[in-house]
C-alpha cells in the first residue's frame, strides 16, 4: 500500500511540474515594454512596432540548443503575421482591437508566437513581424458580423501599412516568404491577393506558409497549393487536430480547403509515419523532440495521433491549434532551406 501511495505522490509532483512549466513565462518580460491603452496607429519606422526585426534582438532570433551549430544563411526575407494573442475575457466597448502599446499583450506575443513560431525561419531568412491592432478572439466566434469585419479591417490596415513600409525601406529586391498563423493567416491571404496575385511581386514569392486557418479552394485565382517539397511560388496550409476529432465549427464548413501534410509536403491522404517528424519544440524551447507523431490529411484538416513526448500522458487536448507550427518545427525549418534552394535554382535557369 505504501508503494502504491508513493507512486501517486510521484505522479502528483510530476503533474505540478507540468503545470508550472505551462504557466505564462512572459510575465517576467512585461516591464520591458511600453504601456498605453490608447488605440493609436503603429509607426513602423520605430522598431518597437516590430515584434521581430533583423535590426534588433528579439525572440525570433532564438535557436534551440541542438541547432545552434547549424549554418545560418539569410538571403531571403520572411514577413510573418502572428496569431491572435488578444484573448482576455473582459473587454469594453470600443476595444474590439488590441491597443498597440499594451505591455502585457506585446510580451505575450513575443514570448509565445514570435519565440515558438517565427524563430523557425531564422536559419534561412531575415524575420520581419509587425505588431498590429489585432482583432479580439471573439471576432471569430461571438462578435456580430459588422463589428467583426471592422475589427479585421483595422488589423489588416496595420499589416498593409507594415508591409508597404517593409517593401519601401527593407526589401531591396530580395525574395519574400509570407508566413502566418491563425488570425495572421486571414490577413496574409488578403495581403497575397492585394500585393502578389497577378502582380510583379508574385515572381519574388518563394512560398507562403498559411497555417492555422482554412484556405478555401476559392480563395486565390493565380496562387496554387504546393504539390511537393520543391515547389515554389505556391502556398501550404494545415490545421492540426487529434485523430478522430472534428469540432462542430469544422463540421459546419461548406467549402473544401487546401491541406498540405508538413511531414510529406503533399496533399496525399496516406498516413505519414512519426519517424518523418524530425523534431518538435514544446514548452521547453531548447529541447528538440523527434518523432512526436505522424499525421494524415482528413477532409479539411490534418489529423495526428496523440503526440509522444515526456509526460504526454498528462495532455488531453484534442485541438492542437497552438502547436500547428512547433509540432513540426524542424520539418518546417528544413523545408524552408529546400524551397529557397529550389527557388534560386529556378531563377538561374
Amino acid at each position: 500500500m505504501k508503494k502504491k501511495n508513493g507512486w501517486f505522490f510521484v505522479l502528483f509532483v510530476v503533474f505540478l511540474i507540468f503545470l508550472s512549466s505551462c504557466s505564462p513565462s512572459y510575465y517576467k518580460y512585461i516591464s520591458k515594454y511600453k504601456y498605453s491603452t490608447a488605440n493609436i496607429q503603429p509607426e513602423y519606422s520605430d522598431l518597437f512596432y516590430w515584434a521581430a526585426h533583423p535590426d534588433k534582438k528579439d525572440p525570433s532570433d532564438s535557436i534551440p540548443s541542438g541547432l545552434k551549430n547549424n549554418i545560418i544563411d539569410s538571403a531571403v526575407d520572411v514577413f510573418f503575421i502572428h496569431p491572435t494573442t488578444y484573448t482576455r475575457a473582459n473587454f469594453g466597448a470600443g476595444e474590439n482591437n488590441a491597443a498597440i502599446n499594451n505591455a502585457e499583450l506585446n510580451a505575450k506575443t513575443d514570448y509565445t508566437s514570435i519565440l515558438y513560431q517565427a524563430s523557425v525561419f531564422n536559419a534561412s531568412a531575415r524575420v520581419y513581424a509587425p505588431r498590429y491592432r489585432q482583432a479580439h478572439i471573439s471576432a471569430f466566434f461571438t462578435m456580430n458580423k459588422e463589428e467583426a469585419e471592422r475589427a479585421f479591417d483595422t488589423a489588416y490596415a496595420d499589416i498593409k501599412s507594415a508591409f508597404e513600409y517593409y517593401l519601401k525601406n527593407f526589401n531591396n529586391g530580395r525574395p519574400i516568404i509570407i508566413a502566418s498563423h491563425s488570425q495572421g493567416t486571414l490577413h496574409a491571404s488578403r495581403l497575397l491577393k492585394e500585393f502578389f496575385e497577378g502582380k510583379p511581386l508574385q515572381k519574388k514569392l518563394v512560398i507562403a506558409y498559411l497555417i492555422g486557418l482554412p484556405v478555401s479552394q476559392t480563395c486565390f485565382t493565380d496562387l496554387s497549393p504546393c504539390k511537393d517539397s520543391l515547389a515554389v511560388g505556391c502556398f501550404v496550409s494545415w490545421r492540426t487536430l487529434k485523430k478522430g476529432y472534428l469540432p462542430d465549427y469544422i463540421k459546419k464548413e461548406t467549402t473544401s480547403s487546401y491541406v498540405i501534410n508538413p511531414l510529406t509536403w503533399t496533399s496525399d491522404t496516406l498516413f505519414a509515419r512519426k519517424d518523418l517528424n524530425t523534431g518538435a519544440i514544446l514548452w521547453k524551447f531548447n529541447k528538440l523532440i523527434p518523432h512526436t507523431s505522424g499525421g494524415q490529411i482528413h477532409e479539411n484538416v490534418l489529423w495526428i495521433p496523440k503526440p509522444k513526448f515526456p509526460f504526454s500522458f498528462l495532455v488531453s487536448v484534442k485541438n492542437f491549434h497552438a502547436g500547428d507550427i512547433n509540432l513540426f518545427y524542424l520539418n518546417i525549418r528544413q523545408n524552408l532551406k529546400t524551397r529557397i534552394q529550389a527557388y534560386n535554382a529556378l531563377k538561374q535557369q
